[in-house]
Parts: C-alpha cells; structure tokens; sequence
C-alpha cells in the first residue's frame, strides 16, 4: 500500500474561530487581498475587525460562477494593490478564485498556461502568496483542497488549476457563518458534500486516512442535513455540515472523485444549474450504473462492499444494501425540493457533448470502474426528468 495525504498548513474549526482572522492575517503580512461574494458588504462582520487591526484591506467580488476573465482580473487588482496575503470569504467561487490569486500573485504567465483539459496544464513552478480560507457554505470542502474550478466560457467549461501550492495556509472553518444560508443554498452544498463523500469513498484511490473520515463525513451529512434545509437555526446541524463539508475535501483532495464529478464539469459549463443541484440530480443514478456495471464486468471488486457500506452508514440500518442507498438520495432529493437538469436547459441533444467530455475530466480517473458511453448518457437520461 502506498499513498500520500495532505492538506492546509493548518485547520481551525469551531463556531467563533473567525475572529483569529485578523491576528492571523497580521502574522502572514501587512496587505491583504479579499475575495468575497457579489456583495463584499455581507461580509463587513468579518472584513472591519482587519481594519481595526491596523489592516486595510482591499476587496474584490465575485459574482456567481468564477471564470477565467473574472479571476484574471481578480489578479490584476491584487497586483496592482501589491498585496502580499490573500483571504477568500464566501462559497467555493470566492475561495477557489483567492487560491488562483495567490497562485498567480508568485507565478508568472496567464491562467490559461495552468488550466488542465482546455489550457496548456502546466505546473504551478512557485509556492502560493499566503492563503487564508474562510469557508461561509458548508459543502464545497475547498477550504482543503489542491485544485481551483473555474468556468471557460468559449469551451462552456468547467475546468480546475492544479497544484499543491494551491493548499492554502491557513483554513478558517467557523461553522456560525454558515447559519444565514437560505435553504436551497444549504441543499445544494450539502449535496456537494455528500457526493464527495461518497466518490472518495469508492474511489480507486481511497486509502485507509480518507476511508475513516468519509464514514464519518457520511455518518454527520446523513442525520443533519435535512435538518439544516428544514431550520437554518440548527446549530448542531450546522456544525455536522462544516464538518462534513471540510471532511469531504480532505477526503476529494487525498483520493479522488468519480463520474459524478466527471459529469458535473461539462455540465457546469453547458447549463446555468447549482454545481451542488447538478451532483445531487446524477448520485444516485451514478451509484446504480456503478453497481450493475461491476457487478457485470467485475464481481469480485471490493467497490461493491463499499457501496453496500454507504447504505448501512446513511440509513441506519446494517443489513441494507447498494439499492437501499440509491433509494435513500433519492428521497432526500425529493425532500430538499431538488429540480430535474432539463429545468436549467439540460436536453437530450446535450448528451453526446457532455459523455465526450466527462471521458477527458479528470474525476473519471477515480471512479470504480470504467462506465460505457451508452451507461453514461442512460445516467444524464435519468438525471435529467
């Protein structure tokens, strides 16, 4: 056996660990760079106790889905601002871009040199400007992870920069920022999470580290997700979904994801649809075509226990099987209100492009087998009703 892990330099999780944010800023340099959402004002809670410190921060807002053209520029004011640490503060959007900025802060050349698939995929040569991840969402897990997602829009594309320097310094995981995030946001992050958890878990590089915290990720998302759709107010819940949402991507980034994943970066690009909703709509119909294709062309594959174990784990009940497991997301797809992918354009004409593509994404290195083009595009059939 033989595997690697890592992750940040250092984790700190707990409701109220936001206000280290500005000693620790102030230990790793005097002008900070802050990526927020579209509204960087939201975020004044966390943003005027910088200023206090004696930090003045200049800020940068990214609307909706990051792309190239929003995180080049993101670079060029962070340049211009001469900033020597960056801060993300928001969803995955604003903490991948902070991870580009920092890259490209010590990195010469364009974004484009390092993007995998569509760009020339080459590896980041410096050590990232100093990071500080302050996850506002519980799902995404890119508070942990290696790579940055960013949409192309002449490829209509999602497509990840790639590199250990990408870790960041310092991640900032305070579970009270989360309890402002309406219902469909905790819905579609959650499943993010979930997702996560379960293609690490079955994936070809799961090692024993990310197996013990995707059963516990899987244990916590199972029981407090619903609940955290249902009352926003749930603290317990809420502390279960940062922790499930941080377990799944030290888990993503350790091992690797699978078909979902595969799937969810073309898509990303071909319809307007929550990264989150997307995942949540393939899971189940992924884990099906999984099951009955390894059980057809490879009987004996140790994926199939596991599969079997993801059921026992989120349904309580330990004799359950893979099939228990599907039914059970997809009841709570029906309870979280999840709409079908032709809602958000997704039609039958899209599919040879999107199995064409998923077949290049990396994420389909990590799934537990190798599914066919016809159980690929009978998966988008079903996701997409």
């Amino acid at each position: 056996m033989r595997f690697e892990f890592a992750t940040a330099n250092r984790i700190l999780f707990g409701p109220g660990v936001a206000a280290d944010l500005p000693r620790i800023v102030s230990s790793l340099g005097r002008r900070p760079f802050v990526l927020t959402g579209g509204t960087p004002e939201r975020h004044e809670g966390i943003l005027n106790p910088l200023a206090r410190a004696g930090l003045k921060p200049a800020t940068f807002g990214v609307a909706g889905e990051p792309t190239t053209e929003t995180a080049s520029a993101a670079v060029a004011a962070a340049r211009r601002a001469q900033a020597d640490v960056v801060i993300g503060i928001g969803g995955g959007s604003a903490v991948d871009t902070g991870k580009v900025v920092a890259a490209m802060l010590t990195n010469e050349g364009s974004i484009e040199d390092y993007l995998e698939v569509v760009g020339l995929g080459e590896a980041l040569r410096n050590r990232s400007a100093p990071y500080v991840a302050v996850p506002t969402t519980a799902g995404t897990g890119a508070e942990v992870t290696r790579n940055a997602v960013l949409l192309v829009a002449q490829h209509r594309v999602k497509v990840s920069m790639r590199s250990p320097f990408l870790l960041p310094h310092v991640a900032l995981v305070d579970p009270a920022l989360t309890h402002s995030m309406p219902p469909e946001l905790t819905a579609g992050t959650g499943l993010d999470a979930l997702t996560q958890l379960v293609e690490a878990f079955v994936s070809k590089k799961a090692n024993p580290v990310t197996d013990g915290i995707c059963r516990e990720g899987l244990r916590r998302a199972a029981r407090s997700l619903r609940r955290a759709f249902e009352d926003g107010s749930d603290a317990v819940a809420r502390e279960d979904m940062a922790l499930a949402g941080l377990f799944s991507g030290l888990a993503l980034a350790n091992a690797a994801l699978g078909a979902v994943h595969g799937f969810a970066g073309p898509l990303g690009g071909m319809i307007e649809a929550p990264h989150g909703v997307i995942c949540g709509r393939l899971l189940p119909h992924v884990i099906a075509a999984n099951v009955q294709a390894l059980r057809d062309r490879a009987p004996g594959s140790p994926a199939l226990a596991r599969f079997d174990e993801i059921a026992q784990i989120v349904t309580g009940n330990e004799s359950a099987c893979a099939s228990d497991g599907v039914a059970w997301v997809e009841d709570l797809c029906h309870a979280l209100a999840l709409p079908g992918l032709r809602r958000y354009g997704l039609a039958e004409a899209d599919f040879p492009a999107a199995v064409a593509q998923a077949r290049k994404a990396s994420s389909m290195k990590g799934n537990p087998t190798e599914l066919q083009d016809d159980e690929l595009t009978a998966i988008l059939a079903a996701a997409t009703d």
